[in-house]
């Protein structure tokens, strides 16, 4: 059996403001059970990230260097640098995604090369 390669996960600003709101928003509608086990799932998608990257989606329509997984009703959306995934953004698949990614690219494309030369050599510390 061969083993599989695991990559860190690595999350911008962005992608922490996006999990907190998505968590507020989710106590607002449906309460904080509710809201802490669909924030599970998205730790549980991402722990799957970590040992198979390879299941990150291109989308021909958007921009190249982004790649996509689904969990629910939310797309996680990421760069891979090396042995890391970087998690740029976590977008509801009900939004206008093209839009919502065109608002998003100026500052994600600056965390990004940040990213890139600060995290040659993940820490500890990262999931």
């Amino acid at each position: 059996m061969t083993s599989r390669q695991r990559h860190f996960i690595q999350l911008t600003r962005q992608a922490l403001l996006d999990l907190q709101n998505i968590y507020d928003e989710s106590v607002l509608r449906w309460g904080e059970h509710v809201a802490a086990k669909y924030l599970d799932e998205l730790q549980q998608g991402l722990e799957h990230l970590r040992e198979h990257s390879d299941r990150l989606e291109q989308i021909n329509d958007l921009h190249e260097f982004l790649r996509f997984y689904r969990v629910n009703k939310h797309l996680i959306v990421c760069d891979t640098h090396q042995q890391s995934v970087v998690v740029l953004t976590v977008i509801h698949t009900a939004r206008d995604i093209p839009a919502r990614l065109s608002e998003l690219v100026p500052g994600l494309k600056h965390e990004i090369d940040l990213l890139h030369r600060r995290f040659r050599e993940p820490s500890a510390d990262q999931i």
